[in-house]
């Protein structure tokens, strides 16, 4: 019995190592096509819109409402130390270190990242990559370099449009309906953010973000079974495995970021 569960555990254990040698053999074909990628600006062009665009619409409305959750939550806090005047401060620290960059991974994957795993496994379903091999066109250079480097180009972006509507909602809720001091709510956030330690960072943790969620995307649905169960599962896989990744890379950018 004991031979048996070392036998399994040590199965379990070099499968392991198999898939991730096979995930970082296949992220650095993907990495070294992305080059070529850049001489047709027009692919890249319609992925920017068809991930960036369409995705826009829930991150205007996610960090309107999230601003305005943190400035209401924000409020009792703060009000029972006598530090409202620090409201926007808070608001404007939480949306740019950690919620702006994490919620908009987070709906990035599931709105964006979902459409191209069903994009692409479909594109495999339908045997079109396939197509492509026997024309001597790579998929990988023609399909998935591209979306790669909207994902890139798109993920930064959302993140700041994010945050800075969740500063709106944040200043509608604490000075419009509480009654913040105006001018206490912008002056303690622009004298407590610094650009590079606050804004930077956080613009870096969207940039890996994109990096970890466009991949998982993409490689989800170049990897799928050519069925239409194998799509799905494909694509419930890249949402569970990108909101993880998400979570756990910023867990420890965070603590390399901010860590005294």
């Amino acid at each position: 019995m004991s031979n048996r569960f070392l036998g399994a555990i040590g199965g379990f254990v070099l499968d392991v190592f198999a898939r991730v040698g096979f995930v970082t053999r296949s992220f650095g074909g993907l990495a070294a096509k992305l080059p070529g990628a850049l001489r047709r600006p027009a692919l890249i062009s319609e992925q920017i819109h068809f991930i960036g665009n369409y995705s826009l619409l829930i991150i205007t409305v996610s960090g309107l409402f999230v601003g305005m959750v943190l400035a209401l939550q924000g409020y009792y806090t703060l009000s029972q130390f006598g530090a409202d005047e620090k409201l926007g401060q808070l608001v404007a620290l939480s949306l740019l270190r950690e919620l702006g960059p994490v919620v908009t991974a987070l709906l990035f994957a599931g709105r964006a990242g979902t459409s191209l795993t069903a994009e692409i496994g479909l594109m495999k379903a339908g045997e079109q990559l396939t197509a492509m091999e026997m024309m001597a066109v790579n998929p990988i250079q023609r399909v998935l370099a591209p979306r790669f480097w909207a994902g890139l180009i798109a993920m930064p972006i959302l993140a700041t449009v994010f945050s800075a509507i969740g500063v709106i909602g944040g200043y509608l809720v604490g000075v419009q309906l509480i009654g913040v001091d105006p001018g206490a709510f912008w002056s303690q956030m622009q004298g407590n953010i610094d650009v590079r330690r606050d804004v930077m960072n956080g613009v870096l943790k969207s940039f890996v973000f994109g990096i970890a969620v466009t991949f998982t995307a993409l490689f989800q649905g170049y990897e799928a079974q050519p069925t239409p169960e194998g799509v799905s599962r494909a694509t419930t896989r890249t949402v569970v495995i990108a909101s993880l990744m998400v979570l756990g890379l910023d867990f420890i950018m965070t603590a390399l970021m901010f860590t005294k």
